[in-house]
Protein backbone atom coordinates (compact mmCIF):
# COMPACT_ATOMS: atom_id res chain seq x y z
CA UNK A 1 0.00 0.00 0.00
CA UNK A 2 1.62 3.57 -1.16
CA UNK A 3 2.03 6.01 2.11
CA UNK A 4 0.53 9.24 2.84
CA UNK A 5 2.52 11.50 1.25
CA UNK A 6 0.92 14.65 1.84
CA UNK A 7 2.79 16.25 4.54
CA UNK A 8 6.27 16.07 3.09
CA UNK A 9 6.51 18.93 0.80
CA UNK A 10 5.03 22.30 0.78
CA UNK A 11 3.08 22.27 -2.51
CA UNK A 12 1.63 19.09 -1.68
CA UNK A 13 -1.25 20.02 1.21
CA UNK A 14 -1.63 23.95 0.21
CA UNK A 15 -1.95 23.19 -3.80
CA UNK A 16 -4.28 20.83 -3.03
CA UNK A 17 -6.02 23.29 0.10
CA UNK A 18 -5.94 26.49 -2.22
CA UNK A 19 -7.69 24.81 -5.11
CA UNK A 20 -10.53 23.08 -2.94
CA UNK A 21 -11.12 26.65 -1.76
CA UNK A 22 -10.82 28.32 -4.69
CA UNK A 23 -13.41 25.93 -6.23
CA UNK A 24 -15.88 26.35 -2.75
CA UNK A 25 -15.12 30.05 -1.96
CA UNK A 26 -17.65 31.51 -4.22
CA UNK A 27 -20.83 28.94 -3.08
CA UNK A 28 -19.44 30.20 0.54
CA UNK A 29 -19.46 33.88 -0.11
CA UNK A 30 -23.18 33.66 -1.56
CA UNK A 31 -23.69 31.76 1.97
CA UNK A 32 -22.91 34.46 4.04
CA UNK A 33 -23.70 37.46 1.65
CA UNK A 34 -27.47 36.40 1.78
CA UNK A 35 -27.10 35.67 5.24
CA UNK A 36 -27.75 32.06 5.71
CA UNK A 37 -24.40 31.93 7.70
CA UNK A 38 -25.52 33.89 10.27
CA UNK A 39 -23.35 37.11 12.04
CA UNK A 40 -19.64 36.96 10.56
CA UNK A 41 -16.85 39.03 11.20
CA UNK A 42 -16.55 39.61 7.58
CA UNK A 43 -19.57 39.87 5.16
CA UNK A 44 -19.93 40.59 1.44
CA UNK A 45 -17.27 42.21 -0.87
CA UNK A 46 -14.49 42.68 2.37
CA UNK A 47 -14.86 39.31 3.32
CA UNK A 48 -14.84 37.98 -0.84
CA UNK A 49 -11.34 40.39 -1.16
CA UNK A 50 -9.95 39.40 2.25
CA UNK A 51 -10.07 35.63 1.25
CA UNK A 52 -9.17 35.89 -2.25
CA UNK A 53 -5.50 37.91 -1.17
CA UNK A 54 -5.00 36.75 2.19
CA UNK A 55 -6.84 32.89 2.13
CA UNK A 56 -6.53 31.73 -1.53
CA UNK A 57 -2.99 33.83 -2.78
CA UNK A 58 -1.29 32.87 0.45
CA UNK A 59 -1.93 29.59 -0.15
CA UNK A 60 -0.41 29.38 -3.22
CA UNK A 61 2.61 30.85 -2.25
CA UNK A 62 3.16 29.08 1.03
CA UNK A 63 2.98 26.39 -1.19
CA UNK A 64 5.54 27.33 -3.84
CA UNK A 65 8.33 28.87 -1.44
CA UNK A 66 7.83 26.13 0.77
CA UNK A 67 9.03 24.08 -2.61
CA UNK A 68 11.27 26.43 -4.18
CA UNK A 69 13.44 27.54 -0.67
CA UNK A 70 14.59 23.40 -0.90
CA UNK A 71 15.48 24.01 -4.41
CA UNK A 72 17.52 27.18 -4.21
CA UNK A 73 19.27 25.98 -0.62
CA UNK A 74 19.53 22.76 -0.23
CA UNK A 75 18.00 22.64 3.05
CA UNK A 76 14.19 21.81 4.31
CA UNK A 77 11.21 24.05 4.71
CA UNK A 78 8.89 22.56 7.52
CA UNK A 79 7.31 18.71 6.84
CA UNK A 80 5.54 16.52 8.77
CA UNK A 81 4.16 17.92 12.22
CA UNK A 82 5.43 21.67 11.37
CA UNK A 83 3.63 21.58 7.92
CA UNK A 84 0.50 20.43 8.97
CA UNK A 85 0.72 22.82 11.75
CA UNK A 86 0.89 25.71 9.79
CA UNK A 87 -1.87 24.30 6.95
CA UNK A 88 -3.78 23.99 10.18
CA UNK A 89 -3.41 27.99 11.42
CA UNK A 90 -4.68 28.41 7.52
CA UNK A 91 -7.44 26.43 7.95
CA UNK A 92 -8.23 28.52 11.14
CA UNK A 93 -8.12 32.01 9.18
CA UNK A 94 -10.44 30.35 6.56
CA UNK A 95 -13.30 29.45 9.41
CA UNK A 96 -12.99 32.14 12.56
CA UNK A 97 -13.76 35.26 9.63
CA UNK A 98 -16.94 33.19 9.17
CA UNK A 99 -17.64 33.54 12.66
CA UNK A 100 -17.95 36.73 15.00
CA UNK A 101 -15.14 36.28 16.56
CA UNK A 102 -12.64 39.00 15.21
CA UNK A 103 -9.82 38.81 17.33
CA UNK A 104 -9.06 35.33 16.75
CA UNK A 105 -9.63 35.97 13.05
CA UNK A 106 -7.29 38.67 13.17
CA UNK A 107 -4.73 36.60 14.86
CA UNK A 108 -4.98 33.67 12.75
CA UNK A 109 -4.59 35.67 9.50
CA UNK A 110 -1.96 38.05 10.57
CA UNK A 111 0.14 34.88 11.43
CA UNK A 112 -0.18 32.53 8.69
CA UNK A 113 2.08 34.66 6.72
CA UNK A 114 5.11 35.34 9.70
CA UNK A 115 4.98 31.56 9.55
CA UNK A 116 5.40 31.10 6.28
CA UNK A 117 8.37 33.75 6.36
CA UNK A 118 9.28 31.71 10.00
CA UNK A 119 9.30 28.48 7.11
CA UNK A 120 11.78 29.74 4.33
CA UNK A 121 13.93 32.08 6.95
CA UNK A 122 15.49 29.53 8.37
CA UNK A 123 17.20 27.31 5.78
CA UNK A 124 17.64 31.06 3.63
CA UNK A 125 19.58 32.15 6.69
CA UNK A 126 21.74 28.71 7.53
CA UNK A 127 22.96 28.33 3.83
CA UNK A 128 23.87 32.11 3.57
CA UNK A 129 20.91 32.47 0.74
CA UNK A 130 20.91 36.17 1.00
CA UNK A 131 20.02 36.60 -2.51
CA UNK A 132 16.17 35.44 -1.25
CA UNK A 133 15.63 37.19 2.16
CA UNK A 134 13.63 39.89 -0.18
CA UNK A 135 11.00 37.46 0.07
CA UNK A 136 11.03 37.10 4.05
CA UNK A 137 10.54 40.60 3.76
CA UNK A 138 7.62 40.38 1.80
CA UNK A 139 5.75 38.44 4.03
CA UNK A 140 6.11 40.41 6.81
CA UNK A 141 4.86 43.43 4.66
CA UNK A 142 1.72 41.05 3.78
CA UNK A 143 1.06 40.10 7.55
CA UNK A 144 1.32 43.72 8.21
CA UNK A 145 -1.55 44.39 5.85
CA UNK A 146 -3.58 41.75 6.90
CA UNK A 147 -3.24 43.58 10.30
CA UNK A 148 -3.98 46.55 9.13
CA UNK A 149 -7.22 45.54 7.52
CA UNK A 150 -8.34 43.19 10.45
CA UNK A 151 -7.47 47.01 12.86
CA UNK A 152 -9.26 49.19 10.46
CA UNK A 153 -12.32 46.63 10.15
CA UNK A 154 -12.49 46.74 14.10
CA UNK A 155 -12.17 50.36 14.70
CA UNK A 156 -9.00 50.31 16.17
CA UNK A 157 -7.42 52.62 13.62
CA UNK A 158 -8.39 54.66 11.52
CA UNK A 159 -7.20 52.70 8.32
CA UNK A 160 -9.32 52.23 5.08
CA UNK A 161 -9.23 48.48 4.42
CA UNK A 162 -9.45 48.97 0.97
CA UNK A 163 -5.97 50.27 1.32
CA UNK A 164 -4.37 47.89 3.13
CA UNK A 165 -5.33 45.50 0.62
CA UNK A 166 -4.37 47.79 -2.17
CA UNK A 167 -0.86 47.31 -0.29
CA UNK A 168 -1.24 43.72 0.19
CA UNK A 169 -1.69 42.73 -3.72
CA UNK A 170 0.87 44.90 -5.08
CA UNK A 171 2.95 42.80 -2.54
CA UNK A 172 1.23 39.51 -4.18
CA UNK A 173 2.01 41.38 -7.53
CA UNK A 174 5.46 41.96 -7.16
CA UNK A 175 6.15 38.59 -6.34
CA UNK A 176 4.43 36.67 -9.37
CA UNK A 177 6.54 39.37 -11.05
CA UNK A 178 9.84 38.40 -9.21
CA UNK A 179 8.95 34.45 -9.65
CA UNK A 180 7.73 34.84 -13.71
CA UNK A 181 10.72 36.58 -14.46
CA UNK A 182 13.15 33.46 -12.71
CA UNK A 183 10.81 30.55 -14.58
CA UNK A 184 9.54 32.01 -17.40
CA UNK A 185 11.76 32.54 -20.19
CA UNK A 186 13.52 29.18 -18.85
CA UNK A 187 10.19 27.09 -18.75
CA UNK A 188 9.83 28.67 -22.44
CA UNK A 189 12.98 27.93 -24.10
CA UNK A 190 12.92 24.26 -22.15
CA UNK A 191 9.12 23.69 -23.57
CA UNK A 192 9.74 25.18 -26.85
CA UNK A 193 12.49 24.58 -28.69
CA UNK A 194 13.91 27.68 -30.57
CA UNK A 195 11.81 30.23 -28.72
CA UNK A 196 14.35 32.04 -28.36
CA UNK A 197 13.02 33.73 -24.67
CA UNK A 198 15.53 36.18 -23.34
CA UNK A 199 16.02 37.95 -20.08
CA UNK A 200 17.54 41.38 -20.12
CA UNK A 201 18.66 42.27 -17.01
CA UNK A 202 18.17 46.14 -17.37
CA UNK A 203 14.43 45.73 -18.83
CA UNK A 204 13.89 43.31 -15.24
CA UNK A 205 14.96 45.93 -13.06
CA UNK A 206 12.83 48.67 -14.57
CA UNK A 207 9.69 46.16 -14.83
CA UNK A 208 10.37 45.53 -11.55
CA UNK A 209 11.39 48.77 -10.28
CA UNK A 210 8.01 50.20 -11.68
CA UNK A 211 6.31 47.70 -9.16
CA UNK A 212 8.53 48.34 -6.29
CA UNK A 213 7.41 52.30 -6.80
CA UNK A 214 3.56 51.51 -7.21
CA UNK A 215 3.96 49.18 -4.16
CA UNK A 216 5.58 52.15 -2.10
CA UNK A 217 3.15 54.92 -3.56
CA UNK A 218 0.08 52.87 -2.55
CA UNK A 219 1.50 52.28 1.08
CA UNK A 220 2.86 55.82 1.88
CA UNK A 221 -0.82 57.19 -0.07
CA UNK A 222 0.21 59.36 -2.62
CA UNK A 223 -2.80 58.89 -4.67
CA UNK A 224 -2.52 61.12 -7.15
CA UNK A 225 0.93 59.63 -8.49
CA UNK A 226 -0.54 56.27 -9.03
CA UNK A 227 -2.12 56.22 -12.40
CA UNK A 228 1.52 57.80 -14.31
CA UNK A 229 3.01 54.91 -12.16
CA UNK A 230 0.65 52.01 -13.52
CA UNK A 231 1.44 53.41 -17.23
CA UNK A 232 5.09 53.42 -17.14
CA UNK A 233 4.92 50.21 -15.21
CA UNK A 234 2.36 48.76 -18.02
CA UNK A 235 5.05 49.71 -20.97
CA UNK A 236 8.26 48.49 -18.62
CA UNK A 237 6.25 45.12 -18.20
CA UNK A 238 4.91 44.14 -21.93
CA UNK A 239 8.41 45.13 -23.00
CA UNK A 240 9.32 42.45 -20.45
CA UNK A 241 7.13 39.82 -21.78
CA UNK A 242 7.69 40.83 -25.41
CA UNK A 243 11.23 39.66 -24.72
CA UNK A 244 10.05 36.32 -23.47
CA UNK A 245 8.49 35.58 -27.15
CA UNK A 246 4.72 34.65 -26.28
CA UNK A 247 3.70 34.02 -29.59
CA UNK A 248 6.08 31.58 -30.35
CA UNK A 249 4.33 29.42 -26.90
CA UNK A 250 0.27 28.85 -28.15
CA UNK A 251 1.02 25.30 -28.97
CA UNK A 252 2.52 24.35 -25.77
CA UNK A 253 -0.77 24.78 -23.08
CA UNK A 254 2.31 24.58 -20.06
CA UNK A 255 4.21 27.34 -21.43
CA UNK A 256 1.61 29.75 -23.08
CA UNK A 257 -0.69 29.85 -19.97
CA UNK A 258 1.99 31.32 -17.91
CA UNK A 259 2.59 33.92 -21.02
CA UNK A 260 -1.19 34.82 -20.75
CA UNK A 261 -1.28 35.00 -16.90
CA UNK A 262 1.91 37.67 -17.43
CA UNK A 263 -0.22 39.58 -20.31
CA UNK A 264 -2.67 40.37 -17.26
CA UNK A 265 -0.24 42.16 -15.01
CA UNK A 266 -0.02 44.76 -18.26
CA UNK A 267 -3.77 44.89 -18.69
CA UNK A 268 -3.96 45.19 -14.84
CA UNK A 269 -1.79 48.14 -14.98
CA UNK A 270 -3.04 49.87 -17.73
CA UNK A 271 -6.82 49.69 -16.31
CA UNK A 272 -5.35 51.02 -12.73
CA UNK A 273 -3.96 53.72 -14.43
CA UNK A 274 -7.21 54.25 -16.08
CA UNK A 275 -8.85 54.10 -13.58
CA UNK A 276 -6.59 56.50 -11.44
CA UNK A 277 -8.11 59.02 -13.88
CA UNK A 278 -11.82 58.62 -12.70
CA UNK A 279 -12.67 56.48 -16.16
CA UNK A 280 -13.70 52.86 -15.02
CA UNK A 281 -13.91 51.62 -11.67
CA UNK A 282 -11.35 50.58 -9.84
CA UNK A 283 -12.06 46.74 -9.40
CA UNK A 284 -11.82 46.28 -12.97
CA UNK A 285 -8.21 46.78 -12.60
CA UNK A 286 -8.45 44.76 -9.09
CA UNK A 287 -10.14 41.50 -11.12
CA UNK A 288 -7.53 41.50 -13.53
CA UNK A 289 -4.97 41.04 -11.15
CA UNK A 290 -6.98 38.94 -8.94
CA UNK A 291 -8.51 36.43 -11.18
CA UNK A 292 -6.51 36.83 -14.89
CA UNK A 293 -2.54 37.84 -12.85
CA UNK A 294 -2.98 35.28 -9.58
CA UNK A 295 -5.41 33.10 -10.76
CA UNK A 296 -3.85 32.49 -14.67
CA UNK A 297 -0.51 31.95 -12.65
CA UNK A 298 -1.24 29.93 -9.86
CA UNK A 299 -3.24 27.01 -12.17
CA UNK A 300 -0.16 27.39 -14.44
CA UNK A 301 2.53 27.06 -11.64
CA UNK A 302 0.39 24.45 -9.57
CA UNK A 303 0.08 22.02 -12.50
CA UNK A 304 3.69 22.52 -13.34
CA UNK A 305 5.63 22.03 -10.23
CA UNK A 306 3.03 19.61 -9.15
CA UNK A 307 3.77 17.49 -12.51
CA UNK A 308 7.52 17.55 -12.18
CA UNK A 309 7.72 16.71 -8.08
CA UNK A 310 5.87 13.84 -8.20
CA UNK A 311 7.36 12.12 -11.31
CA UNK A 312 5.14 12.72 -13.57
CA UNK A 313 5.99 14.68 -17.80
CA UNK A 314 5.76 18.13 -17.85
CA UNK A 315 2.94 17.89 -20.72
CA UNK A 316 -0.54 19.38 -19.89
CA UNK A 317 -3.29 16.95 -21.30
CA UNK A 318 -7.18 17.73 -21.76
CA UNK A 319 -7.55 18.45 -18.19
CA UNK A 320 -4.64 20.89 -17.51
CA UNK A 321 -6.01 22.46 -20.52
CA UNK A 322 -9.15 23.05 -19.69
CA UNK A 323 -8.22 24.49 -16.50
CA UNK A 324 -6.36 27.01 -17.82
CA UNK A 325 -8.68 28.16 -20.02
CA UNK A 326 -11.71 28.04 -17.79
CA UNK A 327 -9.49 30.00 -15.83
CA UNK A 328 -8.12 32.73 -18.05
CA UNK A 329 -12.25 32.97 -19.52
CA UNK A 330 -13.16 33.39 -16.16
CA UNK A 331 -10.90 36.75 -15.84
CA UNK A 332 -12.20 37.80 -19.49
CA UNK A 333 -15.65 37.62 -18.33
CA UNK A 334 -15.15 39.44 -15.07
CA UNK A 335 -12.71 41.97 -16.18
CA UNK A 336 -14.81 43.34 -19.04
CA UNK A 337 -18.67 41.41 -19.28
CA UNK A 338 -19.97 43.74 -16.80
CA UNK A 339 -18.60 46.86 -18.64
CA UNK A 340 -18.87 46.12 -21.74
CA UNK A 341 -22.71 44.64 -21.05
CA UNK A 342 -23.55 46.20 -17.50
CA UNK A 343 -27.57 45.30 -18.10
CA UNK A 344 -26.26 41.89 -17.43
CA UNK A 345 -23.57 42.03 -14.87
CA UNK A 346 -25.23 39.40 -12.66
CA UNK A 347 -24.83 36.86 -15.51
CA UNK A 348 -21.22 37.83 -15.96
CA UNK A 349 -20.31 37.55 -12.59
CA UNK A 350 -22.04 34.58 -12.33
CA UNK A 351 -20.23 32.68 -15.87
CA UNK A 352 -16.74 33.90 -14.50
CA UNK A 353 -18.16 32.59 -10.68
CA UNK A 354 -18.38 29.57 -12.24
CA UNK A 355 -15.60 29.23 -14.42
CA UNK A 356 -13.30 29.99 -11.91
CA UNK A 357 -14.92 26.95 -9.60
CA UNK A 358 -15.29 24.66 -12.27
CA UNK A 359 -11.22 25.28 -13.37
CA UNK A 360 -9.99 24.95 -9.66
CA UNK A 361 -12.37 21.75 -8.66
CA UNK A 362 -10.73 20.48 -11.72
CA UNK A 363 -7.64 20.66 -10.35
CA UNK A 364 -8.10 19.49 -7.31
CA UNK A 365 -10.13 16.10 -8.46
CA UNK A 366 -7.45 15.43 -11.03
CA UNK A 367 -4.12 16.54 -8.72
CA UNK A 368 -5.36 15.21 -5.28
CA UNK A 369 -4.11 11.76 -5.84
CA UNK A 370 -0.97 12.76 -7.26
CA UNK A 371 -0.48 15.14 -3.88
CA UNK A 372 -1.17 12.59 -1.51
CA UNK A 373 0.57 9.86 -3.16
CA UNK A 374 4.70 9.37 -3.00
CA UNK A 375 6.49 10.40 -6.23
CA UNK A 376 5.80 8.76 -9.41
CA UNK A 377 8.16 6.20 -10.36
CA UNK A 378 8.64 4.55 -13.57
Amino acid sequence: MKRFALWELGFRPFYLAASAYAAISIALWGLQYSGVLGATYLAGPAWHAHEMLFGFTAAVIAGFLFTAVVNWTGRPTPHGPWLAAIVALWIAGRVLVLTPFAVAAAAANVAFPLAIAWGIARPLAASGNRRNYFFVALLVMLSLAALCMHLGMMGVIEVEPRASLHVGLDVALFIVAVVSGRVIPMFTNNGVPGAGARRDLMVDRIALGSLLALLAADLIGIGWIVGGLAFAAALANAWRLWLWRPWRTLRTPLVWVLHAAYAWIVVHLVLRGIAAAGFIPETLATHALTVGVIGGMTIGMMTRTALGHTGRRLVAGRVETCCYVLIHLAAVVRVFGGWLLPQHYIATVLVAAACWSMGYALYCVRYAPYLWRPRFTA
